[in-house]
């Protein structure tokens, strides 16, 4: 299967599963949910047949800086680009197409060990929260053609590697998540969904604005010429959305300077901790949380909030790494702030789904924190292990929070409530139900032996490294996560009850939901190398070596020291 073929259908099969699910006949909602089903289920193969082919082959384990001169964009007949023939399949894991060649627009996708495990992730997560919308009886050909379309953006977002292309996936994904929330939600949905709308249209007006900048502020008179990461030879051209080329041009040379990093840094920080959440953008998300259904909630906690972590990696420290140093106390204190403040009002919340959303503001710190704590003076290494525990972090709390958010779905299901005060002794009543529970709580909680403990032991380790008061609330943190996990705990699963006496147990349907993200919840807190950091620490490490690069390059040029961007020619737009 060529690359052109096998990244294309990541995003295509899902949004063709749409159109199916829409020409089913009306009242054949069982056949609506099967096809629904098989789309997820073949989009997660997928996912894992690439992962296949980058731990097989050496190629696509390279940095995509030196994949991509395999699919150079070069002058074809008339006005158009080409790249070389990709039928054969080249194994690289990069597709490169002309889309809009007038403006160096691309069809350009790709993937390395950072974006390809969110990949996986959301074909995982995907698959579990179709089948936990079984229970979805209001207009169920409208619920899933919108899920599918949903399924098809984040998807898009993560593969994409055109600025241009990235902001289309992120703009369309928005849509679907409104109606979903705002018809299926809950009492208060209309109210949630225009909030969460507000909100992250909000944080895409900075991104845009920071990918306006990027566009304009490029030389359209010679080419730049310089070496990337690697040593080998690249030429720039004026005005282009190649996430590659302009990281590496912030990388290997000083053309943006500081000032203009330090802008383009702030608004892709803003545009994305509205997404992740982080404080104090995070209002939207514990109103979308409590009046979202419960599949759309695992979809919102597993893989969207991971889409602001993504972008910071992807965009936001390579693409400014000088702005990135200059705020990277300012950021780091806004991490230990956020962890703090998510567990402190996660402990004094009653409702169990809002309890869970603070949770998730409290863990994005960690990532934030990671990314911020660059420490890159002394020894990189130790900003590479912030780096990779936000990694670790985002794919653990996508397991840990879908399981979660999927456990109190069960329960409101049955008691039809979601007061900790209300409930209580469900151990007894649901034992199964109460051992599943317990591993999920305990794995966002970070014991031992679990996921989270991983995450949070890299992040803290490269904290203490960085600034010793910062690192130090942060640890502190641990113990109040500790002490909303194991206060839910008591309130809903010990004791005894007569109240929810005859409860039933998780059926089959449940556990297959439920047993996949408890075996993930122990392995990756077992074997943490094998399963995430074999293949993702060298694609970290190219990020974070780019990043120091270019550190070291911008603190000889003066903060003033800024390129004035030249006007735009026409003529020049195409290559």
């Amino acid at each position: 299967m060529s690359d052109n073929l096998l990244l294309t259908s990541l995003w295509l099969v899902p949004l063709i599963g749409m159109v199916a699910v829409l020409v089913v006949p009306r009242g054949r909602e069982d056949a609506i949910k099967y096809v629904a089903l098989g789309v997820t289920a073949v989009t997660f193969v997928l996912t894992i047949l690439v992962l296949g082919v980058y731990l097989a082959d050496g190629t696509a384990q390279r940095p995509l800086a030196e994949r991509v001169v395999h699919n150079i964009l070069t002058p074809g007949g008339g006005n158009l680009l080409s790249v070389p023939d990709e039928s054969q399949g080249l194994g690289d894991l990069v597709v490169r197409r002309a889309w809009i060649p007038y403006f160096n627009i691309q069809y350009y996708l790709g993937l390395d060990g950072i974006s390809l495990s969110l990949v996986v992730l959301t074909g995982l997560i995907s698959l579990l929260a179709c089948l936990a919308s079984w229970n979805i009886t209001k207009q169920v050909k409208g619920y899933y053609a919108l899920y599918l379309l949903l399924v098809a953006s984040m998807m898009g977002v993560f593969l994409s590697l055109d600025l241009f292309l990235f902001y289309v996936f992120f703009e369309v994904m928005l849509l679907p998540m409104y109606f979903l929330i705002a018809i299926w939600g809950g009492d208060n949905r209309e109210y949630a969904a225009i909030k969460f709308l507000l909100y992250t249209l909000f944080g895409s007006v900075f991104i845009l604005v920071s990918v306006l900048i990027l566009y304009f502020w490029q030389t359209d008179i010679t080419a730049i010429s310089t070496v990337n990461v690697t040593g080998n030879p690249v030429e720039f051209h004026g005005h282009s959305f190649d996430i590659v080329e302009l990281t590496t041009i912030a990388s290997a040379t000083s053309y943006y300077g500081r000032g203009i990093q330090a802008w383009i840094f702030i608004l892709f920080l803003v545009g994305f901790m509205v997404k992740l959440p982080s404080f104090p953008f995070h209002t939207w998300l514990p109103d979308a949380h409590v009046q979202a259904p419960t599949p759309i909630s695992m979809i919102l906690a597993g893989i969207l909030l991971k889409i602001g972590g993504y972008g910071m990696i992807r965009l936001a420290w390579p693409l400014a790494p000088a702005g990135a140093y200059d705020w990277s106390y300012f950021v780091a204190a806004l991490g230990v702030f956020s962890i703090l403040y998510g567990a402190l009002v996660a402990m004094a919340q009653t409702d169990f789904k809002k309890l869970v959303a603070y949770s998730s503001v409290s863990h994005m710190g960690y990532v934030t924190l990671g990314l911020a704590v660059m420490n890159i003076q002394n020894d990189p290494q130790y900003y590479a292990y912030g780096v990779i525990g936000a990694m670790f972090m985002m794919l653990a709390h996508g397991i840990t929070s879908a399981g979660m958010f999927f456990l109190v779905g069960v329960i409101y299901d049955r008691a039809h409530t979601r007061d900790l005060d209300k409930l209580g002794g469900l151990n007894n009543i649901m034992p199964l139900y109460g051992a599943i529970s317990y591993v999920i709580f305990f794995g966002s909680m970070g014991l031992p032996g679990l996921c989270g403990f991983v995450a949070e032991v890299f992040v803290v380790l490269s904290s203490f490294n960085y600034s010793i008061p910062l690192a130090v609330l942060a640890a502190a943190a641990v113990i109040l996560t500790a002490g909303y996990i194991l206060w839910t705990v008591q309130r809903v699963f010990l004791g005894r009850s007569e109240t929810w006496k005859g409860l039933p147990d998780m059926n089959l349907r449940e556990l297959t939901i439920a047993v996949p993200l408890v075996v993930l919840t122990v392995a990756m807190g077992v074997f943490p190398n094998a399963l995430v950091l074999s293949w993702v620490n060298p694609s970290v490490n190219q990020m974070v070596n780019s990043v120091v690069h270019a550190r070291e390059l911008n603190a000889q040029v003066p903060r003033a020291a800024v390129v004035a961007p030249a006007t735009p020619a026409i003529a020049s737009r195409g290559r």
